[in-house]
C-alpha cells in the first residue's frame, strides 16, 4: 500500500469534504438559490470556516494554510474591503491576489454545474453568491465589538 504524503492528504479531505456538500439540492427538495445565506455558508463553508465564521471548522486543521477569519474582514481590510472581491474570491473563476493560494472549491464552477451549467445557471450562481455574501456581511465583527468593556475601568 502506497503512502500518502502530508501535503496530498489535506487536499484529498478537502475534495471529499467538498464531495460530500455538492450533493445535488434536488434531493433536498430546495433550490440552491432559495437557501438563506446562513444556510449555504453552513453548508457549504463551515467545514472549513466553521460555524461561526472564524476559521475553525474540522477540516481546517488539515489545510496546509490558515483558514481566514470571515467575521474579521472588514476590519482587517478597513477601506480595502470591497464586496467585488469578496464576491470574486466565492465564485473563484477570477484570480484574486487579495486571497492567495487557492485551497478553497471553485464555487461558481460548483454551483453553475450543480444548477445546469447555462445561462440560467449563472444567473442563478450570482443569487447564491450574493446572499452569501449578505450573511458574511452580517456576521462582521470590529475592533471594537471584540473589546467591549475594554476601556472601562473598575470603580
Amino acid at each position: 500500500m502506497e503512502n500518502i504524503s502530508l501535503m496530498r492528504s489535506p487536499v484529498l479531505l478537502l475534495i471529499a469534504a467538498a464531495l460530500i456538500v455538492c450533493a445535488s439540492p434536488k434531493a433536498y427538495g430546495q433550490a440552491f438559490e432559495e437557501y438563506s445565506g446562513a444556510e449555504t455558508f453552513h453548508r457549504f463553508c463551515a467545514s472549513c470556516h466553521g460555524t461561526e465564521g472564524i476559521g475553525d471548522g474540522p477540516v481546517a486543521a488539515a489545510l496546509p494554510i490558515m483558514v481566514p477569519d470571515l467575521t474579521r474582514l472588514q476590519d482587517h481590510l478597513g477601506k480595502d474591503y470591497k464586496e467585488d472581491v469578496l464576491r470574486r474570491i466565492i465564485d473563484g473563476r477570477d484570480i484574486v491576489i487579495y486571497h492567495g493560494t487557492r485551497y478553497m472549491p471553485v464555487w461558481g464552477y460548483e454551483f453553475w454545474v450543480e444548477e445546469g451549467a447555462d445561462e440560467a445557471a449563472e444567473q442563478r450562481v450570482e443569487i447564491i453568491v450574493a446572499n452569501l455574501i449578505d450573511y458574511i456581511e452580517s456576521v462582521q465583527v470590529t475592533g471594537e465589538d471584540l473589546c467591549e468593556g475594554c476601556s472601562e475601568t473598575d470603580e
